[in-house]
């Protein structure tokens, strides 16, 4: 599986931005996938995450409420739409997956997911 993460950009406190995570080659009818982020001098740290059949969505505190992650199958893509975004929300955005559907209390480990994505760059300004 190779993942390209694109949609980055640099927007304003309360403006809004969609990451958009292509999978290509080899993906699996039973998966998950997440996204996770790192700011400067931070560790890496999820964000968000769903799985197939219907295993719904999970988020990161922080940004519940405000992040959705979805799937379009037809292009095989997920998204991640961010709203009334954050200075704090500032990071480099990378795309996960794994050919496993794990259960809720592992996908927010970044050790569940075997193919990364090469990240991209959203910046927040006050």
């Amino acid at each position: 599986v190779q993942l390209q993460a694109s949609g980055g950009g640099l927007v304003q406190a309360g403006g809004s931005l969609r990451l958009s995570c292509a999978a290509s080659g080899r993906t699996f009818d039973r998966y998950s996938m997440a996204w996770f982020r790192q700011a400067p001098g931070n560790e890496r740290e999820f964000v968000a995450a769903t799985r197939s059949g219907g295993g719904g969505s999970y988020y990161a505190d922080s940004v519940k409420g405000r992040f959705t992650i979805s799937r379009d199958y037809a292009k095989n893509t997920w998204y991640l739409q961010m709203n009334n975004l954050k200075p704090e929300d500032t990071a480099v955005y990378y795309c996960a997956y794994s050919a496993w559907r794990w259960n809720s209390g592992s996908l927010g480990s970044e050790s569940s997911y075997e193919f990364w994505g090469q990240g991209t760059q959203v910046t927040v300004s006050s």
